[in-house]
């Protein structure tokens, strides 16, 4: 029997999604323009123009405008997608890197700010580390089913916080470098540290 279709989005929550689009744009286009500082909750609301208590009810901690979006239910989706039998590292790294590499195509400034406000802002790196953790409880729901493990079971938790973490260093990592190298590729390099373990640089000769 085929699959019922997904009803489309109701009125209320196009409305709801447009509000929170706006608040992020303003938020992105004030830190870009003037720093994280000027980018309080009255000027994010003048330039969105909504009320400031709207903002505050869409995102009640402002560092959550650049940090939480809708991707954790899109990549929980496209983790429990992925190949039956696969190794949950090799899914985990599938589903970042199509979502960095879309990010990185579709909102490329938003995506290099975001990146470098986490690796310059105390506030936003602290924060940070909380969101990821949600992030990776959401996860661990995907890959405890796909193997066959309960989500709170203590192997399922340090995976998903070990490769969550590996993953957010390495952003941090491209930031602090001004950019310079490839992020798919340093996201890459986080997976197969994780993989291969640390061993000593080759000697010189």
């Amino acid at each position: 029997m085929a699959a019922e279709p997904t009803p489309p989005p109701s009125l209320r929550e196009r409305k709801k999604a447009k509000t929170r689009a706006a608040i992020r744009k303003a938020t992105y286009r004030l830190a870009a323009e003037q720093g994280w500082d000027a980018a309080t909750t009255d000027r994010i609301a003048e330039a969105a123009e909504v009320s400031p208590s709207t903002v505050v009810r869409y995102f009640p901690v402002r560092e959550d405008i650049l940090l939480t979006d809708e991707n954790d239910a899109y990549l929980e989706a496209r983790l429990r997608a992925r190949p039956a039998g696969e190794e949950p590292l090799e899914s985990l790294r599938a589903v970042v890197l199509e979502a960095v590499r879309t990010a990185l195509a579709e909102e490329p400034e938003e995506t290099l700010l975001r990146a470098r406000l986490m690796a310059e802002i105390p506030s936003v790196r602290a924060r940070l580390t909380e969101t990821t953790a949600a992030t990776g409880r959401r996860l661990a729901r995907a890959i405890a089913d796909r193997t066959g493990r309960d989500a709170l079971d203590l192997e399922v938790r340090i995976f998903t916080a070990a490769a969550l973490g590996a993953l957010r260093e390495a952003t941090v990592h491209w930031a602090e470098n001004g950019h310079a190298d490839d992020l798919p590729r340093l996201l890459d390099r986080a997976v197969d540290t994780l993989r291969n373990g640390l061993t000593a640089p080759p000697a010189r000769p």
